[in-house]
């Protein structure tokens, strides 16, 4: 299953970046981010590893995380494995006002056990509307910080 959503955040990629950088405050934006904690040495960068609890309705789940793409305001990866597994990408683009476009592209699959490509059917609008919505935080709390 692949989704793409976006959102224009008035605010630079570095800002933004500056936001999405520390993967442990991905919590105050991600309403499916219950608890992260980081189980590598480093932080930081390609390779980092972290355990996410992540609640959707009734399903909780833990998910094994790494860091593959790390590229400061421009791009970080995501590989997940759990009860769902694949990768996840948040892109930063620079629109010619100076402000970011918000690119977030999931590449998941369901295994056989969980109900493959049905459950993939009936999760899809489900996740597409925690997502937006998780954007929507992520650019309250990023534009709101840019004010003060």
């Amino acid at each position: 299953m692949f989704i793409r959503i976006t959102e224009k955040i008035e605010a630079s990629p570095e800002v933004v970046w500056n936001a999405i950088s520390d993967i442990q405050t991905h919590v105050e934006w991600m309403a499916d981010a219950s608890d992260i904690r980081i189980t590598s040495e480093q932080t930081e960068g390609i390779g980092v590893t972290f355990d996410c609890d992540t609640k959707v309705g009734p399903l909780k789940t833990t998910d094994k995380m790494q860091i593959t793409e790390w590229t400061p305001n421009q791009t970080l990866t995501i590989r997940h494995k759990g009860l769902v597994e694949g990768t996840g990408s948040f892109i930063l683009e620079k629109n010619s006002d100076g402000k970011t476009l918000f690119i977030w592209e999931e590449k998941l699959d369901f295994p056989l056990l969980f109900g493959g490509r049905v459950t993939e059917f009936f999760a899809k609008p489900v996740l597409i509307k925690i997502w937006k919505k998780n954007l929507f935080r992520l650019k309250h709390l990023v534009e709101t910080s840019e004010r003060s």
